[in-house]
Parts: structure tokens; sequence; C-alpha cells
């Protein structure tokens, strides 16, 4: 299966990388996450849920720009208010009314929002987040559970730390996910100190019950706010968040991906209380309110009320995910390659085999999928336009790409017959 010829990309790979560092503006898009010279690097176009890459060759999109795609390419209602906004303007030398619309929009679909500040990404949102919870405290420290953007506030505990200063590294630690008396640990180690804890409310692994309710009590007890990092699930999981999904409500959020339909739009929400002092905090951009993003986030959420958005979302990917793991387990292999987290946003996992390492597995895997017209990087990111006519060609190219690593696997030495070196991720985020 795996006869597509990648030259215009493989072309454009080599004459990006002599003016742009790695090639690409974002380490889950760029050549090291996918097959070397067996992958598509540069897209063309998209509409719906598919794309074509520049060697003219059609994908089903199971990346979707890293979530933020949740209605899909083109879609019709948030383009057409971009073009209505773009015959207005851009950028302004005041504030537009927009902003307040929008922020009106989102305090009545979450239930922490109070008041709202816009950013360009996620990590201006969970950045602005620490601050503010630094600021409203007057303590110092935050505990991590998930992968919260690029800062030095966070990077700065991951082995990516080149640049960080060693003492602002140690301001923050990661705990592990449904882990209480680790957290409880830390909370003892930093008594006095922490300022936030923050936290994806979910990634691969549900929360036990009761958990997000003891996190939130156990940071309140120790004079700490919690914030959400709905940087994934807002708008995913459920139109005001996991919050909605899970009953749980922080003091703080930040929002991001979906909210934009692909227009680079993030939001720092909150209690008014904590959300009045940035006023005092510096948290201030010149394109915090842009307008293009401004009104296609308020499309976006229009749409996400008026139509079955959401429901779309867990409805197609259940059925996806259930269809790939008896694929899965028809070809013999559960007990290297599974499916987590929810519906709307299932991650895939690989374990080693005897015959080879789960970053072998993973990448001929990925190899046979691209090879047959699924364009994915380790995980289902459904967006609204996918059709039943999408999910079926994803699942005949599951058959095949299966059918291609369970073969490959009947003998020793997988990694070495490999013929492209093992993807292996950039650093362990969750």
């Amino acid at each position: 299966m795996s006869a597509r010829s990648y030259a215009k990309s493989n072309e454009a790979l080599q004459r990006a990388l002599k003016t742009i560092p790695l090639g690409s503006q974002t380490f889950s898009k760029s050549h090291q996450q996918f097959p070397q010279g067996a992958a598509p690097l540069f897209l063309d176009r998209g509409r719906g849920g598919r794309v074509w890459d520049i060697d003219g060759h059609e994908y089903v999109d199971l990346i979707c720009g890293l979530l933020p795609v949740l209605l899909g390419y083109q879609d019709k209602d948030v383009d057409e208010a971009i073009i209505a906004q773009l015959g207005k303007g851009i950028s302004f030398s005041l504030s537009t009314t927009l902003e307040f619309k929008l922020s009106e929009m989102l305090v009545d679909l979450i239930p922490c929002a109070e008041m709202v500040r816009y950013g360009k990404n996620g990590t201006d949102a969970t950045s602005g987040a620490v601050r503010l919870a630094r600021g409203f405290t007057g303590k110092d420290h935050i505990i991590a559970l998930g992968y919260h953007g690029w800062q030095d506030w966070y990077i700065g505990a991951t082995i990516k730390n080149l640049g960080i200063p060693k003492s602002t590294c140690a301001l923050t630690t990661k705990v592990a996910y449904n882990d209480l008396d680790a957290l409880r640990a830390e909370f003892k180690k930093f008594e006095g100190d922490v300022a936030a804890v923050i936290m994806e409310p979910m990634n691969t692994t549900d929360p036990q019950e009761g958990y997000l309710e003891a996190v939130k009590a156990m940071a309140h007890e120790n004079g700490a706010l919690l914030i959400f990092d709905e940087v994934i699930t807002g708008f995913r999981f459920a139109n005001g968040g996991a919050q909605v999904l899970f009953g749980v409500t922080p003091d703080l959020a930040a929002f991001g991906k979906a909210m934009g339909n692909g227009m680079p739009i993030s939001a720092l929400v909150g209690r008014a209380d904590v959300m009045s002092l940035m006023d005092r905090i510096f948290y201030s951009s010149t394109f915090g309110g842009e307008a293009l993003s401004l009104a296609a986030s308020i499309a976006v959420i229009e749409k996400m009320q008026r139509e079955p958005v959401v429901e779309t979302l867990w409805k197609t990917g259940s059925w996806l995910a259930e269809e790939t793991l008896k694929k899965i387990a028809e070809a013999g292999l559960a007990q290297n390659i599974t499916l987590c987290g929810k519906a709307p946003w299932k991650i895939l996992q690989f374990a080693d085999h005897a015959h080879g390492s789960k970053e072998a597995i993973k990448t001929l895997f990925l190899k046979e999928m691209l090879a047959g017209g699924v364009l994915l990087a380790g995980s289902h990111n459904i967006c609204y336009a996918h059709t039943k006519a999408d999910m079926d060609h994803v699942l005949k190219a599951y058959t095949d790409a299966l059918a291609v690593v369970k073969a490959a696997l009947e003998k020793p030495g997988l990694d070495e017959r490999l013929g492209i070196p093992p993807i292996h991720p950039v650093f362990s985020v969750r």
C-alpha cells in the first residue's frame, strides 16, 4: 500500500529548512513527527473533513490542525462571518463591540466565566491564568497536571527546558493525574507557597469518582486557585467545556483551539474577583482584540448552540472508536495498539511487541495510514464535517494498515527492517 510519492513535500522541506529551524512552526506538525520520507509535510487546501497535500494526494483529516478545526475546513457560517468583518477591517486603533459580544456569550456558556480576556493561543491563556493566580494569592509555586503550552513557567518543568533559568524551572512541578496522594505531597512540600493547581480536567484518562472535586477542595484548603486548561476539552466535550461534563467549576479556565475553528483566538475566563486584577497584572497584546478571530468565534458558538455539533462529535467519534477496536482485535494487535480518552478526542496508544518497539509499530502504522489516505498523527481529532463516507474510508485504511503491521511483527527485528527512523515524541506530554 505504501506507493505514494511525496516528492514535492520532501523538496519543500529541504527548501524550508534553509530559512526555518525545524522547517515548521510547530513540533507536532514537523517532519520529526511523521515517517521520514514517507509522509506529506505540506498541505495545500482543505474542505469539510478532508485535506490535500502539495503532491495532490487527498486525505481524511484526523489531525484537524491539532484540534482547532472543530466544524471543518471552509465552514460556510464561519467563513461568511470572517469575510463580512474583513470588509470592515481587521485590527483597529480602539476596541470593537465584538469583544464584549463574545465575552457575554462565553459568560453565558461557561460555568466559571464571570469575566473574560482574549489571547491568540492556548499558551497566552494558561500563562495569563498562572500570572493572575500568583498575583491574587501572593504565592509563587505552580502544580501542573497535563500539557499547558510553551512558556517558561510550564515548559521549564519538562525535559525541553533549554534556555530557561533554573530558578524558573523550580517554580513548577508536575504531578500524575488521578493521584491525590502525590498532589497532597506537593502541597506539603511547598506548604504556604502554592498559587495554583493547573490541570487538564481530562486527557487520556477518565477522572476517578470524586477526583476533580477533591483537587478543588485541596487547592482551596491550601489557599490556592484551581485552573482548568480547557484549550482542548472546551467546545469539544461539551459546549461549556469539561467543567459542564464533569460538574466541577474551577476558579479560572483557559479556552482556545476549537473556539475559532482555526482562527487564532483563546480566552482566559474566571471568577470576577480574580479576573478584576487584570488591571494590575500585565496581560496586554496588540492583537488581543483582532476582529476576524472574534467574528469567527462568535459564528462558531452560535452554530454550536443552533446545531448538534458536540453531539455529532460524540456520535462520530464513538462509532469510529468502536469499529477501530474491533479491527485491532481482529488483527490480533489488541496488546499493542489501543485507544483511550473520550469519543471526540480518542488517543492511540502503542505498546512494545516481542518483535518490535512501540515506536517502530507506530511509525509503520502511520506510514500505512497515510498511504491509505488518512492524515493521522496519533489521535482521532473528530470534526463536525466528518461524514459517514469519511469514517468508512478511515476504517478501510485501518484494515489495510493493521494487516501490514501484523505481517511485519510475525518475525523479529521490525526496528531494523523498518528502513526509516522510528518516530519518538518531543517529550512525554501527559
